[in-house]
């Protein structure tokens, strides 16, 4: 029986599991693991406001709730993005506040009806990306095996012998080159 090493890990001691890093990737397959949905880019903020606008008279709130439900839930901006960009749609003269019972309502103006109209493919741009995450659920998930090939290499790790986890660093070494491989052959759907 091998002896038990204090380390880095605390109370369970080195050789209790897999060291956080290894946990944090095992994790991702774990049932309910939630994923990063698409990035966003600089001006989605700007034409999802206007977007949602479009629809109907919003406050601030309201606003980021309309994309959060437009994107599913995978995108909703913090107000620390949204009201500063309200304001700089406000001082182009695009958006318009109004008080109505003693709540903040915006909406556009006819200048920000007219920049709508005129910039269809921009602000639907906004929304594709997230429309192509929801689309892709065909896709084989490779977050459980990536799990299960990480747990496999936590126990070479921890009781293999020497010459195994020699072995184990060419079989990974193959695999990471099999996998550029892929890429470089291209998508043969495309």
């Amino acid at each position: 029986m091998h002896g038990r090493r204090q380390g880095q890990w605390g109370g369970g001691g080195w050789w209790a599991g897999p060291p956080p890093w290894v946990n944090g990737l095992i994790g991702m397959a774990q049932a309910g693991a939630t994923t990063r949905g698409p990035r966003v880019r600089r001006g989605d903020v700007r034409a999802a406001i206007l977007d949602v606008l479009a629809v109907e008279p919003l406050n601030g709130y309201q606003v980021i709730q309309q994309i959060a439900e437009r994107t599913g839930g995978a995108w909703k901006p913090s107000p620390g993005s949204v009201y500063p960009t309200i304001q700089q749609l406000e001082d182009e003269g695009l958006v318009e506040a109004n008080e109505s019972g003693g709540r903040r309502l915006l909406q556009l103006s006819e200048a920000g009806r007219q920049y709508v109209e005129e910039h269809p493919d921009e602000l639907a741009a906004t929304w594709r990306p997230f429309e192509e995450d929801a689309s892709t659920d065909d896709r084989p998930d490779l977050k459980p095996v990536i799990g299960q090939v990480m747990s496999a290499v936590w126990q070479v790790m921890t009781s293999g012998t020497r010459q195994q986890q020699a072995e184990a660093a060419e079989i990974l070494a193959g695999t990471r080159r099999d996998l550029y491989g892929l890429l470089a052959d291209g998508d043969p759907e495309s």
